[in-house]
């Protein structure tokens, strides 16, 4: 494990080298069934129920390709502006490992199905960077090796090691993309938006649920170091299958860190595979990396050649929903939002939320600050993404909607909104069971004002001798008296009343 004193101040880093990046993400396409077989295509399950011959590599049996995976790898590219090729083939991918019980990966090499596009990201400030794609290729995902006895789940101590195929088969598109020079200091941050940027594009277009947490999404950062100004590109290390937006940011930042500090003493970076750790924000070797010879890739014998006509590919290009760069210019016109607040919007993740709660019903003045403030602070305390809390847009525009007719007063709205959260049920449910209702009988609201002047005969004294201002310590003591359920400018109203 490489220790604090083992890395170089960053802001030294970037003094004395250049980084170059370079960036791999494996998306899990949610088709619903295997990329050449019919086994279900679901998260979790029991080990080993989603199998069949050919994800097991059963002699014999042969595989098909998946006709949606093939068109949602197309919509990707047409996304990424990527050409399309007219003829291109799998191949196999020869490496063992334990999961992978062909022995070999089903892949494609020099001939992928899309390839040379770009796609522009936006950093924090508002710069925007452009990222060029190599190529974006079909492939299937490995099993799952669980390690029973070890560390952390890892197979170094472990007793023994479990299996389960069920993700075997799994269609993924690896979307590469070519070396991004010029990134200099803002290198995490640049890796970090272009993942951002490409999972916010993939949900879009509505081919994955790009789960981070569950692995339908991941990033394989690589990462060299170049003296300064020198233009030689240096020896990478590939951080592998980085789940989480933070952690691709954080992977990079240390990796040329630890670099920076081996090549100011003379040492020499090894090219290998690296393992993110969660909880050190460290990287730890893997395994030496492989050439491509290595791999010994050839053409898959069982598959036949794919060759998408120009008149699909147009007509798939024709299906392309609006993507999320023009949606967020689209709404920040509609919204009248200022770069700054729409910045805010997209790094909570809220834009869609918002969007979809305006079209519930709600303001989006209204959508917005619910969701990047009452409910962003509540995700953060649960430990969740924003979107993974369990309340729809369309139960906070219901939320909205009530305090807009007066039958809640805002910390009401919270409390019914905790107990949407708590899974009690609809916001109308949880005003019930709750007894959350705004008090809006007067002859209730007046018995409340008189008990509160009573207590505090000095405060009336005032209010009548024309210090209206003093009325709020009465409509406080009201409040206070109703559990918040009374509405304040009806309770002031009465209180002036009561003293005139």
């Amino acid at each position: 494990m490489t220790s604090v004193a083992d890395l170089m101040d960053y802001d030294e880093v970037v003094e004395r080298f250049d980084p170059m990046l370079g960036l791999e993400v494996h998306v899990e396409l949610h088709t619903k069934t295997k990329m050449f077989c019919g086994c279900a295509n679901e998260f979790g399950g029991e080990p080993n129920t989603h199998v069949c011959p050919v994800c097991l590599a059963a002699p014999g049996a042969l595989p098909v390709v998946n006709g949606i995976a093939v068109e949602s790898a197309i919509k990707i590219g047409l996304a990424l502006n990527c050409e399309i090729a007219e003829w291109c083939r799998f191949a196999r991918k020869n490496y063992f490992y334990p999961d992978m019980p062909k022995n070999f990966q089903t892949s494609q090499y020099d001939e992928p199905i899309a390839f040379n596009g770009y796609l522009d990201v936006t950093l924090d400030d508002g710069e925007v960077f452009r990222v060029e794609i190599e190529r974006a290729h079909m492939e299937e995902d490995t099993g799952k090796s669980l390690h029973v006895g070890g560390t952390a789940g890892r197979i170094h101590g472990a007793e023994h090691s479990l299996l389960d195929y069920n993700r075997a088969g799994v269609p993924l598109i690896e979307i590469v993309t070519k070396m991004i020079p010029g990134t200099a200091e803002r290198a995490p941050e640049v890796a970090r938006a272009y993942v951002s940027a490409l999972r916010d594009l993939l949900k879009a277009l509505d081919v994955s649920d790009v789960r981070m947490d569950q692995g339908s999404l991941r990033c394989d950062a690589n990462v060299s170091l170049s003296p300064k100004e020198t233009g030689v590109l240096g020896t990478r290390t590939e951080t592998k299958n980085v789940n989480s937006l933070r952690s691709v940011e954080r992977a990079v930042r240390f990796e040329m860190t630890r670099q920076a500090a081996i090549l100011a003493e003379g040492g020499e970076i090894v090219q290998e595979t690296r393992h993110f750790e969660e909880a050190s924000g460290t990287t730890r070797a893997g395994r030496r990396k492989e050439t491509a010879e290595d791999y010994r890739y050839f053409p898959e014998p069982d598959l036949v050649p794919i060759a998408p006509s120009r008149e699909w590919v147009e007509e798939l290009r024709l299906t392309l929903p609006e993507m999320p760069a023009q949606r967020r210019k689209r709404v920040q016109a509609e919204w009248k939002l200022t770069d700054a607040e729409l910045r805010d919007l997209v790094n909570a993740d809220a834009v869609d939320l918002v969007a979809a709660t305006v079209e519930a019903g709600a303001t989006s003045v209204e959508a917005r600050s619910w969701w990047v403030s009452y409910l962003m602070q509540q995700a953060n305390t649960r430990g969740v993404e924003l979107g993974a809390l369990p309340i729809t847009p369309a139960q906070v525009a219901k939320v909205v909607a009530l305090v807009n007719e007066g039958a809640l007063t805002n910390k009401l709205a919270r409390e019914v909104v905790i107990g949407v959260l708590d899974g009690e049920g609809e916001p109308e449910q949880v005003v019930e069971a709750r007894g959350l209702k705004v008090v809006s009988d007067d002859s209730a609201l007046e018995k409340a004002v008189d008990e509160a002047l009573a207590a505090q005969p000095d405060v009336a004294d005032k209010i009548r001798d024309g210090k209206v201002a003093a009325a709020g310590a009465i409509v406080g003591a009201v409040m206070k008296a109703t559990k918040g359920q009374a509405d304040a400018k009806r309770v002031r109203e009465l209180v002036i009343s009561r003293c005139s």
